[in-house]
Parts: structure tokens; C-alpha cells; sequence
């Protein structure tokens, strides 16, 4: 085993944030602004967030190269030295990917966010990772080696039972225990499947930080203490009474916690996780109703918002406490939705 180069330094609330785009699906770079000052205000930094740009709710699938490097120049110019910044790294082919990489380190991102290899069936839908786990681990070796910085690993595989759309242990295991930058897993997973990652890695003698993924399993996993931080997108649409969640349990207020949790919270994560094939369409429509992305559009072949969603999402955003646009506002783009 390798040994501790990072300690806990990366246990930290980290959101994964969305790109905005203008009507004409171009990335909306003052929008992009706005959104991360949103997250430079006390209340999030003070309980010690983090930022994710370019991460799979912010499209880093259907984003340029180009797209991509300028977006984290932009997160650098906003955020960089007043919290950690890791930079999604995707790309197709590996070499492609490296150079994603290459551009993150040169924009100066404290980490990179690291996802598996797409495209071919063999890689993604037929991709058994336990027989096979080379298959991610020469693509993220590729990456790391490249520029020597941290990575959080993004680590949705081929669905199971055991473990839901996450990396099943053997393969999990087996990518930390080669690379060592590898400090923090986004724990994707079922709730058996995260517990069973989480043991393993606490079990480790180096530390990895268990990232608190889907946000409806957040009260379960802050109660086990399986919960060092966050990789979710979760906090663009309620991040104030999360915040307050979290420090509730940190305070040991359990009675506090819960009453939070019951209050709204709970019932807005429910429903945006309860379709994991809309999710982070929910992720952007939410954030939209918020008022703080002024569209809630995404770019094709992702779908266009659903009308349902809209109405659904702004009555549980108002019984969770936060606050929304007028409701002419959303009723001016109600046509445009599905």
C-alpha cells in the first residue's frame, strides 16, 4: 500500500456544478460566473466546500476541449485559493484525455475528477470490471501520471445488485491500491453498496475520503459516520438547508437533523433521485427555479425539461424553504418543456 501523501486534506463538501448555456446552447461564461460566486458565499465555504467543475451534470461529455479548459479557467479565476477546485477529466481516446488533464494542471486545479472510459460497449455497457479492471485502471494511470496531481474518481460501472450503478469492490480496491493520487471516491452507490465500499476503505492504511454521492441516502450515511464530504450535484438546488443538515449532525443535534431532514429535504432529494435516467436534468431545472442559471436548458442529445418536473420541483423547493423565481417567470418558458 502506498503511503498517505494527502491525509484528510480533501474532506470536503464538494458540488459538482452545472455549465449554463445561452439560447444558442454556447456556454454562458457569466452565467458560469454567477453560479460559482454563489458558492464563494460564508455559508458554504465556512463548512468547508469545495468546488467540481466539469463534472458529469455539467455536460463534460458534450463540451469541447476548448469548453472544457475555459470553464476551469473561469472556476480558477472565481474560487482558486479560496477553496479546493478539481477539474472533470473525459475524453474518449486516452491520449485525448490526457490532454484534458494537461490543461487542468496548466489552468492550476488543485485536482482532477476522474471518470471510465466510454464509447465502445466492451468499455461501458459489457465492461465486467472485476475480470477486467485494467480496463479503467490504464486510462486513470494514464491521466494521473500525466500531471502528478489528486484525483476523486467518479466510479459508475455496469449495474449490480450489490452495488447499483457503482464500481464493485475487487475493482475498487484494486484502482486505489495501484494509484496512490487516487484521495477521494464519489460513492455512486446503492446504500449496501456504498457501506460495503466505505468499510473497505476504512479498513485501508491510507486514508480515502468517502464522498456522499445520491443526496437522498445523506441522513443515512452522516448517522453511520460513512460521510468524510461530498461529490454532488445536489447542492445547485438546496444547498442552504443541506448545509444546515450537515452541521447538524456534526453538532451531534440529532434532533435538529431530523427535524431538517423531515422538514422538505428529505421529500425534494426523493423525488429528484427516484429516476436516475432524469436526474441531472432535475439537477438543472432546480437550479434554474432558483434563480441562479438562467436557463434550464442542456444541450442535445441530452432532453429538454419536462413541464411535470418544473411544476413538481418548484412546490418541493418551497416546502424545503428555499427560495424560487416568480412563477411567471417559469410559466414563460412552460411552452418550450416537454
Amino acid at each position: 500500500m502506498a503511503a498517505d501523501r494527502y491525509g484528510t486534506k480533501f474532506d470536503r463538501l464538494f458540488v459538482t456544478v452545472l455549465t449554463p448555456y445561452k439560447k444558442d446552447l454556447t456556454v454562458d461564461e457569466r452565467a458560469f460566473r454567477k453560479q460559482l460566486q454563489y458558492f464563494m458565499q460564508p455559508k458554504f465555504k465556512d463548512a468547508g466546500g469545495a468546488i467540481i467543475v466539469n463534472p458529469a451534470c455539467g455536460e463534460i461529455f458534450y463540451l469541447t476541449r476548448k469548453e472544457k479548459r475555459r470553464n476551469v479557467e473561469i472556476a480558477m479565476e472565481e474560487c482558486g485559493g479560496k477553496v479546493p477546485v478539481f477539474a472533470g477529466v473525459f475524453d474518449l481516446r486516452t491520449e485525448d484525455a490526457v490532454n484534458v488533464a494537461k490543461d487542468a494542471k496548466k489552468a492550476a486545479a488543485d485536482g482532477l475528477f476522474i471518470f471510465p472510459p466510454s464509447g465502445d460497449s466492451s468499455v461501458e455497457m459489457s465492461w465486467d470490471p472485476d475480470k477486467y479492471p485494467e480496463v479503467w485502471v490504464n486510462l486513470a494511470k494514464a491521466e494521473i501520471d500525466a500531471v502528478d496531481l489528486p484525483a476523486i474518481a467518479h466510479p459508475t460501472a455496469p449495474t449490480t445488485a450489490a452495488f447499483g450503478k457503482g464500481l464493485p469492490l475487487g475493482a475498487t480496491l484494486r484502482m486505489v491500491n495501484e494509484i496512490p493520487n487516487i484521495i477521494g471516491w464519489k460513492m455512486v452507490y446503492n446504500y449496501q453498496g456504498a457501506v460495503t465500499v466505505a468499510r473497505a476503505f476504512r479498513a485501508l492504511d491510507r486514508h480515502i475520503s468517502i464522498l456522499a454521492a445520491p443526496a437522498d441516502l445523506f441522513h443515512e450515511h452522516l448517522a453511520t459516520g460513512y460521510f468524510d464530504g461530498t461529490a454532488t450535484g445536489a447542492f445547485v438546488y438546496a444547498m442552504e438547508p443541506m448545509i444546515d443538515h450537515i452541521n447538524a449532525w456534526r453538532r451531534k443535534d440529532i434532533d435538529e437533523a431530523r427535524r431538517i431532514w423531515h422538514s422538505g429535504l428529505a421529500d425534494l432529494h426523493y423525488y429528484v433521485f427516484s429516476n436516475y435516467s432524469r436526474f441531472h436534468e432535475k439537477y438543472k431545472e432546480a437550479c434554474w427555479l432558483r434563480g441562479i442559471i438562467p436557463s434550464p436548458f442542456m444541450r442535445p442529445p441530452l432532453p429538454k425539461p419536462r413541464k411535470d418536473e418544473m411544476l413538481a420541483l418548484r412546490n418541493l423547493l418551497v416546502k424545503a424553504g428555499c427560495e424560487v423565481i416568480p412563477k411567471k417567470e417559469m410559466d414563460k418558458l412552460m411552452p418550450l418543456f416537454d
